[in-house]
């Protein structure tokens, strides 16, 4: 959980009020083909082989469809609004999918685990004169909790001229077009902490406000006031000019590489997954004229999961050559689910999210072309697994610049649902992968939480050449937070905190040094590259640690550095160093960032 900004004090991470979860919404009717398995004949030795799963089919119980003409959409909105707005760590899960036309008089308010989504191939396809909402009245105006809830490929016209978009981690809002200003902290401008937004144009004014770091991509923005800490544009048209430390903006032109989430829509009355293409050097929405580049997939062509579908079900489909759509739920794995083919797609819908069992990881991908991982979360298992996630084996080597690997917005959690261990979060060993967008996450509230309850030492771990991450988000692992030991690596956008509850000195000694760094680059890498990167620490247990730096990284050239900044928050602990040796201490009980313009 982040914390307040410079001008409130610091909220706890307890305290938080829960909701018990109502029932599973009624089913609305999507397609007419269910899951049924059709019959095999019999091996000649009389052993029946596996039946042959059945492609497409409903969308199941948690996928809410609206069209225009539905009767009583807002009550609808509200009753799901109603069950999710606090469930921080429950086991609802909702997809709303609005159907292209237009939608009068709206407030979609959207709470835990809740995806609002349209059905169109543009965002201008489904227009909601209302507002897409996210407030905190349900945390007293902190939104710095608002997790785990998506927006995407809607055009909004607020009823008042800004919608609220008041959010923290987990939270995208992505392919959205706002036909009006966008302001991102709750009423009331309390404490926030997020953010992420890609492919959306809003017309008018992005207002931050108290958000502390933020991170836009590849959108278009009417203009931009204010900043906390660490705000990044890459690709953004209308993104504020360079201007770190003060105002602490950091802007790049273009973004390296990019490739846009996969998303759910209508062709006639057939549901369709698109395809985006990739882009290099990137500016500016990929749906503004005409029809987006890319390609797309009849739904006959993926397995429709639901929850209670087992790892040997799901892997005997991605072994029909199928891509896999997994509906709102949870998933208990007991064995990996193996992602071998190329050009694999694994879509969430509604916070799809997989449990390892019997301490296995919960997902794996070969050493294969284009795979696209998109839009689930993944929740570690009380038996701690080696890794939750593997993007490629041990050892991959593979070049994949024409058609990588993406992951994103799939979010990696230990602890706080329910007791869950593992060593490493994500492991990423492919090379030229793509992570755009991620929130891994050991838990510092929440049931099943202390230093070595839900022990997880490494969060992200880059073992793959030229990889590049864009929205990093990387919080409160025992050890190192990333650890990055690929060449040519590049980040834009990294926010961290340090695990607050480590109980003494001696529990976070990396040898001779004070601490193990928020993000640390091998000590043999050549060539790496950063911009725009936070670390903020907060000892609440022992307030007197002191961590000697939040970045590590070998003295060369071509490691380098832009817009470095650490933060002890209210005190709780302090930073000597900003990266290695260099940078001022962090001041006092005040919570004021130092900050490096560049390393080297």
């Amino acid at each position: 959980m982040p914390a307040s900004p410079t001008n409130s004090p610091t909220p706890e991470p307890s305290g938080v009020r829960r909701r018990a979860l109502l029932g599973a919404a009624a089913a609305a009717p999507v397609l007419a083909a269910g899951l049924s398995t059709t019959a095999s004949a019999a091996t000649p030795a009389g052993r029946k082989k596996p039946r042959r799963l059945r492609a497409g089919g409903d969308l199941g119980p948690n996928v809410i469809v609206f069209d225009p003409s539905t009767p009583g959409i807002q009550g609808r909105l509200d009753e799901i609004f109603r069950q999710q707005e606090s469930a921080q760590f429950g086991t609802g899960r909702y997809q709303l999918l609005f159907k292209p036309g237009t939608y009068n008089g709206l407030n979609a308010q959207i709470g835990f685990y809740t995806s609002i989504s349209g059905l169109g191939l543009s965002p201008d396809d489904t227009t909601i004169n209302g507002d897409v909402t996210v407030d905190a009245g349900w945390f007293d105006g902190n939104a710095t909790q608002n997790f785990w809830r998506s927006a995407e490929n809607l055009a909004v016209v607020p009823v008042n001229g800004t919608n609220r978009w008041a959010v923290a981690q987990a939270a995208p809002f992505r392919r959205m077009h706002v036909r009006g200003g966008l302001n991102l902290a709750p009423d009331g401008y309390g404490w926030a902490s997020g953010g992420y937004i890609a492919d959306s144009r809003v017309d008018g004014t992005v207002g931050p406000y108290s958000q502390q770091q933020w991170y836009t991509r590849d959108s278009s923005v009417g203009g931009w006031t204010n900043a906390v800490w660490n705000m990044v544009f890459s690709g953004v048209e209308g993104a504020p000019a360079q201007g770190f430390p003060e105002p602490p903006y950091t802007t790049l032109d273009r973004t390296p590489v990019s490739r846009e989430k996969p998303f759910l829509y209508l062709e006639g009355d057939q549901y369709r997954v698109f395809l985006p293409a990739l882009r290099t050097d990137a500016r500016g929405v990929t749906w503004g004229n005409g029809t987006p580049r890319g390609t797309s997939l009849p739904l006959d062509r993926f397995y429709v999961a639901k929850p209670g579908d087992s790892a040997a079900t799901l892997n005997q489909a991605l072994g029909q050559g199928l891509n896999l759509l997994l509906t709102p739920g949870i998933y208990h794995v007991d064995q990996p689910v193996r992602v071998d083919r190329a050009g694999t797609v694994v879509l969430g819908l509604g916070y799809a999210t997989l449990i390892p069992g019997n301490g296995v990881t919960a997902l794996k991908v070969a050493d294969v072309d284009g795979v696209r991982l998109a839009g689930f979360l993944i929740d570690a298992g009380p038996v701690n697994s080696p890794v939750l996630l593997e993007v490629g084996p041990d050892g991959a080597s593979r070049n994949h610049s024409a058609d990588p690997v993406t992951v994103q917005d799939v979010f990696l959690r230990v602890g706080g649902a329910g007791p869950g261990r593992a060593t490493t979060a994500m492991v990423v060993n492919a090379r030229h992968t793509i992570v755009d967008h991620t929130w891994v996450w050991r838990a510092d509230h929440g049931d099943g939480v202390g230093w070595e309850t839900n022990r997880c030492d490494y969060g992200v771990v880059v073992n793959g050449h030229d990889v590049l991450a864009t929205g990093l988000f990387v919080e409160h692992f025992n050890k190192y937070d990333v650890q990055w030991n690929g060449e040519r690596g590049r980040t834009v956008f990294f926010q961290n905190e340090k695990a607050y509850d480590a109980p003494d000195q001696a529990a976070v000694q990396n040898g001779s040094i004070k601490g193990y760094a928020a993000y640390k680059v091998g000590d043999h890498v050549t060539t790496h590259e950063g911009w725009g990167m936070g670390s903020y620490c907060y000892y609440n247990v022992n307030p007197g640690i002191v961590q000697h730096h939040g970045f590590a990284a070998p003295n060369r050239p071509d490691v380098r550095f832009h817009g470095l900044l650490v933060v002890s928050l209210s005190g709780n602990g302090q930073y000597e160093c900003v990266i290695n040796d260099t940078g001022s201490p962090t001041s006092g009980t005040d919570t004021v960032p130092s900050k490096v313009v560049s390393y080297p």
